[in-house]
This record gives C-alpha cells, structure tokens and sequence, in this order.
C-alpha cells in the first residue's frame, strides 16, 4: 500500500529564479569576453531542464542549442562543428554525452548548473575544454542554491575528489584524513543530513582547497586578475526567501601547459647534460 505525504505544487513557469538569472548573468559575461560557453544539466528527462534552460536563454538573444542522446557518439563532433558555424553561442547537454572522447576547445567555460552525483562523470566533463591545443584559460563553475541539497552534494563531490586525486600521488595534502565510510554518494549525503544535518566544511571551503592544491602542480602564470586562478564563491538573493545561490568557480591557466609540438620555453636553453660513467662492478650474483 502506498502512503501519499505530501504533493507539491510545481514552480510557476514563468518566473526566472535567482539560480537562472545568475547563469544567464554569467554567460553574457563570458560572452562580452568573446567566450562561447558549455552548460551541463543532469535532468534531461521528466523534468527536462535543459529544454527550459534553452528556453530562458534564447529569450535572452542568446544563440542556443541543445544536445540530445539521439545524436550518435560518432556524430557529436561533426554536431559540433554545425553549432559552431551557424554561430551557437551556448551548447547546453548532459555531462555523459561529452564525458570522453570530445574536445570542446571552442568552449573554454563550463558552467554546471547541476552536477550529478557521479566523480568520474564530473571529472571528465569538467576537462573537455582543457585539452592538447587549447590556448586561452579555461573556466569552470558550479552554480548552486545554499542552504540545499545542492551545496551539500558539491562539498561531498569535492571531499570524493580531494581524496581520488591525494590516492592517486598528484596532491600530498591531508585529503586521506577527510575520507568518508559510504562509497556511495547518496548514501554520503543522507547519513550527513541525519547525523551531522549539515555540520561541516562549506562547500567553498572544500573546492578552495582543491584549486589551492592545483596550483601547487601548475603555479599561474597569468598577471591579470581576471584570469588568475581562484576559487570564489558568490551570493545572490532569491526572489522571497532568505536562502542564497551561490557560484564555485574554477580557472585552469594554459600557459603553464605543455602543448604538442612545442619546446617549453623554461628547456630551451637549456643544455643536455651527459650521463656520467658507470664504474665498474663485479655482479652480485655469479652465472656459469
């Protein structure tokens, strides 16, 4: 027998919430820069949210187009390509169609405007712009409602993700310490939001110390402010609550990449030292 709690009444569509007017607000800002940009949605089906984003973006003016799973993986780059001819300014899709074996190197900002709750997923989406041949810095932001579940999911992604990267060798933090006994990650955020309702590191807190430990590895090179490398977190109100949206932004600094092809300027005058001679010695173990 199944037991109803409660039934709650759907948003008005036609209001434009304070999470929307900060995407938008954030596109038309990487738009003025001459960026195009990449947005990922996670519900693509019963609530279709990117079918509304398209919506409220193209009442904007803005050059839209959606990506759909009908689009074969063998055909998304050449989908692509179209987009970019017929001057599409923003791709709006789920982060699993471009997760491998896509470089968006048109698109140097990705924003998620939701994340999902898969690591890899996110890992992989947030460094299709990143990639062999990209040249300008590359920006990602996660957009979320405080005080939700929202932000509670992208401080324990961001938990999951110091920890891979620490077990992986490329951080020598203290991110083991921070581990969490559920592998999964729904089973994370309900024991957090039974026992601990909520007690913890804020979720920009957990992605400064992410970006502080990237740029150990690739210290920036960029002078102007507007391209350093940071992780901010900004508020706005919403329409009538108390509540607040906030932004955790990402920047990648290309400059200290490698690229394919070319000699990095730090080795080019460089000299090739010889190997020194090898002295010598008796083996250890003797074989007739």
């Amino acid at each position: 027998m199944r037991f109803v709690i409660a039934e709650p009444r759907d948003l008005p569509e036609d209001r434009i919430y304070s999470k929307e007017r900060r995407l938008i607000e954030e596109i038309k800002k990487e738009l003025a820069e001459g960026r195009r940009c990449q947005v990922f949605a996670v519900y693509t089906q019963k609530h279709d949210v990117t079918a509304r984003i398209q919506r409220i973006l193209s009442d904007e003016g803005l050059r839209t187009a959606v990506l759909r799973a009908s689009v074969g993986t063998s055909k998304r780059e050449a989908w692509y390509a179209r987009q970019i001819k017929d001057g599409v300014q923003v791709v709006i899709c789920h982060p699993k169609l471009v997760e491998t074996g896509l470089d968006l190197l048109d698109f140097p900002t990705i924003l998620f405007y939701e994340s999902g709750y898969s690591l890899h997923t996110l890992r992989q989406a947030s460094r299709r712009s990143w990639r062999i041949g990209q040249r300008r810095p590359v920006r990602v932001k996660f957009l979320c409602s405080e005080a939700t579940m929202q932000t509670s999911c992208l401080r324990l992604m961001g938990k999951k993700l110091l920890v891979a990267l620490t077990m992986e060798g490329k951080f020598a933090g203290e991110g083991l310490q921070s581990i969490d006994e559920d592998d999964d990650m729904l089973s994370a955020m309900a024991r957090e939001l039974v026992e601990r309702n909520g007690i913890g590191e804020t979720a920009d807190a957990i992605w400064r110390t992410l970006n502080t430990e990237h740029q150990k590895l690739f210290p920036t090179t960029v002078h102007c402010s507007d391209d350093a490398a940071s992780t901010e977190t900004a508020n706005v109100p919403l329409d009538t609550q108390s509540d607040t949206a906030g932004l955790f932004e990402e920047v990648i600094d290309t400059g200290s990449i490698f690229v394919f092809g070319r000699r990095p300027e730090s080795l080019s005058g460089r000299k090739r030292r010889g190997r020194p001679a090898v002295p010598e010695q008796a083996s250890l173990f003797g074989f007739s």
